[in-house]
């Protein structure tokens, strides 16, 4: 098929676990002629669950792409995980679309996945469209559920289509507007959508008031639409079962009539490394600008790379360079994805979402491009969740070490919020992720394609070490050796900066009395003990470094005496200034039986929690809100399924650091063993 980028969509179908966007996936694609026959989850056969973890469990687990062709328009999705563990590879992916189709379970209502999921989308200026899936589910009030979206997204939400026969067809509101519904008249949705849109465009207003509704071009009203969809002035509200087929078709004819092409989308937030933001035009006759949002390693097929195109066009065989490379590489094949079939293609186009192997410098949001001004580009980066969850791990037999880190740094390619850190003075390696199951999950990938078991012991949490006050410190360090000697001396001051700020570094010296060669090494030594923490082993964070003054010797003075003394000098500052060590806090959101709140609010209290609040949920639950320590939600699983009988469950969310008790301080700093330095 021929197309323009004036005739591509792409969606993300994104919500909470369990909302049906899998089922919903399979729907489209087989309503878009993409598929003879629809797969099932429960038979393992679907097109974007095709790994054998989540063929397993049920679920997706990781983002994955298909496309229909229908009407002239290549409509590309993609099918992202629900579940909290897995949001790495579903923020990734949103920078690849110009619209998310927020998909939200008719029985279960707003649940914590679609807030997050909708923040997400308004964070990144994308449009959003409410799709209310399985409304022929017994018990479920539809419009109880259309006022409860309406009061926590905003009056902008107003449905597109209504449901009809108890769920079982739905009537169109914008298009065609006869008829009836299971509730409100079509003709007057039709109405309050239309009233919405034309607030966004005084001149389409002004034409419509004068002239009325009959007056209106098709253009004039997908611009209308499009534009109020961009602006976040609409979130459509459609309805479907995907199970059963539906609201699908109009679904699809929503998207190619109405959702926004990369042609109209919002602007990419690119910029350059000095922040200076760049615009990237969705011509295709310009130098190609395309970013990496997902990263494959396959042990057989090599490293696949999925990119979204942003403006130019990539060809086969043509010549690109990754992110500020000198040497470039060929375009040897280049794919469009149907779940796990590569299907090779010619060309992508701007808003093209495509694929290309066997490329070794890839990695996730690496720019690729084919003039040496985008050398420092980059998209701005996405607000990841911070990985709190660590696990220390050793191979399970002997010899396998060097195995076990290149599998690791396959897999880290593959997830922006799975991190490993090596400790060289504890002869460790940990890992990092969003929760226990997510790490268990991808020690089982380590396992299944590249061969390596790992015993691991229990899950450290991420401590971090500040200062409360301010401080100088001072080092010499002298050292003679019979030859030419060492000497570096470094006098600095610390003070504190405010939560989540990081570090700061500045050079305060006067006269010359330290060369400007050195500073950076004073730094470089600084930064080592930061890694490294001061007392407890945790890295330090939130402070402001000064070099105030020093001397050096013109034969001895090298860049080791300094990165030696800036450390030092460093350390004995921060032992002056109140040293603390910091805990990370969880925003903890539980769903139980309204029976049961009252002994897990008391087991949270037991935790160090502080209860935020409760909220009412359909069904007989409630929802309870709570910042948590996440030392103390160890075993919080086991015991809530006990409290519950099995109904409760939660997802937890990185809030803040805050300061531990002084009980903990004092057992965190007498477990430390500092690592012996050389004087």
């Amino acid at each position: 098929m021929s197309y323009t980028t004036e005739h591509i969509r792409n969606l993300a179908l994104a919500g909470h676990a369990g909302a049906g966007k899998t089922t919903l996936l399979e729907a489209l694609l087989h309503a878009g002629g993409a598929l003879a026959t629809r797969g099932e989850i429960e038979r393992g056969n679907t097109v974007s669950d095709f790994d054998p973890a989540e063929r397993a469990r049920g679920h997706s687990i990781d983002t994955a792409i298909a496309s229909i062709e229908r009407d002239g328009h290549r409509i590309t999705l993609i099918d992202t995980p629900g579940y909290a563990e897995f949001r790495g590879p579903a923020l990734a992916a949103m920078d690849a679309v110009e619209t998310i189709a927020v998909v939200v379970n008719a029985a279960h209502g707003i649940e914590h996945g679609t807030r997050w999921v909708m923040e997400r989308a308004r964070e990144r200026g994308l449009a959003c469209i409410l799709v209310v899936n399985r409304i022929d589910a017994e018990h479920v009030d539809l419009p109880a559920l259309v006022q409860s979206l309406r009061n926590e997204f905003g009056s902008q939400c107003l449905p597109v289509n209504l449901p009809c026969a108890k769920g079982r067809t739905v009537a169109d509101c914008f298009f065609q507007t006869g008829g009836e519904s299971d509730f409100s008249a079509p003709v007057h949705a039709h109405q309050q959508m239309l009233d919405q849109i034309m607030e966004t465009d005084e001149a389409t207003m002004e034409h419509y008031l004068e002239e009325g509704e009959e007056s209106l071009t098709p253009r004039e009203l997908h611009d209308a639409f499009e534009r109020a969809l961009r602006e976040g002035h609409l979130v459509p509200i459609c309805f479907t079962s995907a199970r059963d087929n539906v609201g699908i078709e109009p679904l699809l004819d929503l998207i190619v009539r109405l959702m926004p092409s990369p042609a109209e989308r919002n602007p990419p937030p690119f910029q350059h490394l000095g922040g200076e933001p760049v615009e990237a035009v969705p011509d295709p006759s310009r130098h190609v600008i395309a970013d990496v949002f997902k990263v494959v390693n396959d042990p057989f097929v090599g490293k696949l790379g999925v990119f979204r195109v942003y403006q130019g066009t990539i060809r086969r065989d043509m010549q690109l360079y990754v992110d500020d490379a000198r040497k470039p590489f060929r375009v040897a094949h280049l794919f469009r994805l149907q779940g796990k079939e590569h299907i090779e293609i010619d060309e992508a186009l701007p808003g093209d979402i495509a694929a290309i192997s066997r490329v070794e410098e890839l990695h996730f949001d690496a720019v690729l491009h084919d003039a040496h001004e985008d050398d420092q580009l980059h998209l701005a980066p996405a607000p990841f969740p911070n990985p709190m969850f660590g696990l220390a791990i050793e191979p399970a037999h002997k010899g396998q070490e060097q195995k076990m880190a290149q599998a690791l740094a396959r897999l880290a390619e593959e997830d922006p919020c799975f991190q490993v850190e090596n400790h060289n003075e504890l002869n460790e390696t940990v890992i990092h992720g969003l929760s226990d199951l997510h790490l268990r999950l991808m020690l089982e990938r380590m396992h299944s394609r590249y061969g390596v078991e790992v015993v691991s012991h229990t899950p450290r949490v991420a401590y971090r070490e500040t200062i409360n006050g301010a401080a100088d410190g001072h080092h010499r360090h002298k050292k003679q050796t019979g030859g030419a000697g060492q000497f570096g001396e470094v006098t600095l001051h610390v003070e504190p900066l405010a939560r989540g700020e990081g570090f700061r570094f500045e050079d305060a010296t006067k006269g010359g009395v330290i060369p400007g060669q050195f500073i950076p090494a004073i730094e470089k030594g600084v930064r080592q003990a930061l890694k490294h923490g001061a007392i407890a082993g945790y890295p330090i964070q939130d402070v402001r470094v000064v070099v105030t003054d020093g001397k050096h010797h013109p034969v001895d003075s090298k860049e080791v005496a300094f990165v030696s003394a800036g450390r030092k000098a460093f350390l004995d500052a921060v032992s002056k200034a109140h040293p603390q060590v910091l805990e990370p806090v969880v925003a903890l959101d539980v769903s139980l039986p309204e029976q049961n709140v009252g002994d897990v609010t008391g087991g949270l209290a037991s935790r160090r929690a502080h209860i935020l609040g409760t909220d009412t949920l359909p069904r007989g639950e409630m929802a309870i809100h709570a910042h948590v320590p996440l030392a103390e939600l160890d075993d919080y699983a086991v015991q809530l399924k006990s409290v519950t009988g099995g109904q409760g469950h939660y997802v937890l969310e990185f809030s803040h650091y805050d300061v531990v008790p002084p009980t903990v301080q004092k057992r965190l700093m007498e477990a430390w063993t500092p690592q012996a330095e050389a004087s």
